[in-house]
């Protein structure tokens, strides 16, 4: 393993994509320091440069359990403070073409509670590490390099208008959707990095309540997704605090409206009443909020032939989806694990083979789960071909199975969760358990 113990290691941005890759960085650096430019010691509310801060947030299976892996007893933590464990198929409602999933046990688990309360704990333990630093209410400026432009050195941070640098072995871009990275790059030399843009223009509401005990039953969460005939969705969690969170989404300009009325009549326009139910028993305890998402963008830093030593982009930076699938955490999560093997590995990451192995590993099936279900709603720009059709078909009956069948529901929910890969959808045993269900629900109809 290489020998970082006496390097710096500086991450751009105390997201969660900064905080998951400065846990990783921390096995291997001897300091590392996260600059955030939020003020982060002002109360509990979530940061204020976080757009879509008051809305609902979800760490998807996968990423609940590799946030355990990296911060063992956080999940325990956590439910003590306030937030709420459940079975991902067991204590979810999951509401599909206005039908309800089967439910069984699942084995995995899902947390609910606002993104605040979770990035907050993350935060804590990852400023408990040895040599770690969070270094709030700075603004990062530019990189500094080698005369030769091929290497970063640091990064030049303001506070008040004050510049000073910190010098660095490995600068990580953990920015967001707006990282500077792009134009840094052009001003370096190494020209304009390649993006991919699908035009969604999703709308959020949010809202909070207090709902009376026993209304979700054993639920932790009630999510109605949109589909193609009703392209409108939301959802409902029991969060911290003693909240219940209320999001809505349309997608193509069709956004909820943020007068309670108007908010409230979005709600009920739902494929089935399951959240209106909630909202109707329950007391609203904030405004509506809103929050406009316009495109799934992707950055391809893996196509470019050169890019500086010493200096990565995680996160959003790199990939942000539309949020509806509530992705980004758990690939955030993902991303600091292909970050530690690029660590274990070498003298330090190389970026491009690190970039490639991220777009492989972890980006590929992501971006092509978004896109392709995207493309069900048919205002989408995008090509339908035999493929997506093919797609479109097969996941359609995946989930109308999944209806009558607990364990194929499962199945539906890991690679939704992102614990399988979607080739998991085509497992023979899986095809085989759907037309069994297939073959006795046609044996069942009654015939004219």
């Amino acid at each position: 393993m290489a020998d970082y113990a006496e390097g710096h290691a500086v991450v751009l941005g105390a997201g969660f994509a900064g905080l998951f890759a400065a846990r990783v960085l921390a096995e291997f650096y001897g300091r590392v320091t996260v600059v955030e430019r939020d003020e982060l010691s002002a109360g509990h509310a979530a940061r204020r440069g976080v757009p879509q801060r008051d809305q609902g947030h979800e760490l998807l299976a996968r990423g609940q359990l590799i946030a355990e892996e990296l911060f063992p007893g956080m999940t325990a933590e956590m439910v003590a403070a306030g937030a709420h464990l459940g079975d991902m198929s067991a204590n979810a409602r999951w509401i599909l073409e206005g039908r309800r999933l089967a439910r069984t046990r699942s084995g995995l688990s899902i947390m609910a509670c606002t993104r605040g309360f979770r990035e907050r704990h993350l935060r804590a333990r990852v400023e408990a590490l040895p040599g770690v630093t969070v270094a709030d209410g700075l603004a990062v400026q530019r990189l500094t390099t080698t005369p030769d432009r091929g290497t970063v050195t640091g990064v030049v941070v303001a506070r008040g208008g004050r510049e000073r640098t910190l010098t660095a072995d490995l600068v990580v871009d953990a920015t967001g959707r707006g990282s500077r990275t792009p134009v840094w790059l052009e001003e370096l030399g190494y020209g304009r990095v390649a993006e991919d843009k699908h035009r969604i223009d999703v709308g959020y509401a949010t809202r909070y309540y207090r709902t009376p005990p026993g209304a979700f039953e054993d639920d932790v969460s009630i999510n109605t997704l949109a589909s193609a005939e009703v392209p409108r969705g939301g959802s409902t969690q029991l969060v911290d605090g003693g909240l219940t969170i209320v999001t809505t989404y349309g997608i193509l300009g069709d956004h909820p409206p943020v007068d309670p009325e108007g908010f409230h009549a979005f709600v009920k326009s739902l494929a089935t009443p399951d959240i209106a139910e909630i909202v109707a028993v329950s007391q609203p305890v904030s405004d509506v909020v809103r929050y406009r998402f316009p495109a799934n963008l992707r950055r391809r830093y893996e196509r470019l032939t050169a890019f500086p030593d010493r200096f990565l982009v995680l996160g959003d930076a790199v990939c942000s989806f539309n949020p509806r699938y509530g992705q980004g955490m758990t690939v955030a999560a993902l991303e600091a694990l292909t970050l530690r093997a690029h660590l274990a590995g070498r003298e330090r990451p190389e970026p491009l083979t690190f970039f490639t192995d991220l777009a492989v590993s972890v980006l590929n099936d992501v971006w092509d789960i978004v896109l392709t279900t995207d493309l069900v709603f048919p205002g989408v720009e995008g090509e339908r071909g035999d493929d997506v059709r093919f797609i479109h078909e097969h996941v359609g009956r995946l989930q109308a199975a999944g209806m009558r069948d607990g364990d194929i529901a499962v199945a539906c929910l890991r690679v939704f969760g992102l614990v399988d890969p979607p080739a998991a959808l085509f497992d023979q045993g899986l095809l085989d358990a759907v037309a069994r269900v297939e073959e006795h629900s046609a044996s069942n109809v009654p015939t004219a």
